[in-house]
């Protein structure tokens, strides 16, 4: 889709567009309430803007859309496509990158009571694998700020991916 159709949906059509990009209720009605954008770039600056700061909730609800980092998401919904695309960097792993992803996934939500998430997108299985096994490491607090920043570079990818140049 192109800005100028984004820019002119009806706000039903705008909502479901966006919301697969963040399922954070005030940061759809932000995003989509701020049209007309003039281009990608503007529509990118507030996804970011109206994604500082994400609540707790707005987290928890977020990331009940995010699959475990190497797993294969299932279903046609927008979500699980984006998933699939965004993982794609981390590919057929070797059995022993698959090993560790499993125990740190498991460790990680040993420690910390959520799925392991990060903007996979760019990264490889062996990249992804060394933030998992540092972020085991941070207390609470810490890796509540990342999955914030995680989550809202996530959906300025998604926003931009949305929206044709």
């Amino acid at each position: 889709m192109q800005i100028e159709e984004f820019n002119t949906q009806d706000r039903a059509a705008a909502v479901a567009a966006v919301r697969p990009c963040l399922d954070v209720e005030r940061w759809v009605d932000e995003v989509v309430d701020g049209r007309p954008y003039a281009d990608v770039e503007a529509l990118a600056t507030a996804g970011q803007s109206a994604a500082a700061p994400l609540r707790s909730d707005e987290v928890a609800q977020a990331m009940s859309h995010h699959p475990r980092i190497g797993d294969r998401p299932s279903g046609d919904h927008a979500e699980a496509e984006h998933s699939r695309a965004e993982q794609a960097g981390v590919g057929a792993l070797a059995d022993d990158t698959a090993a560790a992803l499993r125990r740190g996934n498991q460790q990680y939500e040993e420690k910390f009571d959520r799925v392991f998430l990060i903007r996979a997108a760019g990264r490889s299985a062996d990249e992804i694998l060394a933030s998992l096994t540092e972020r085991l490491q941070n207390t609470p607090d810490q890796e509540d700020e990342i999955v914030a920043d995680q989550l809202r570079q996530i959906a300025v990818l998604r926003l931009r991916g949305l929206i044709g140049s």
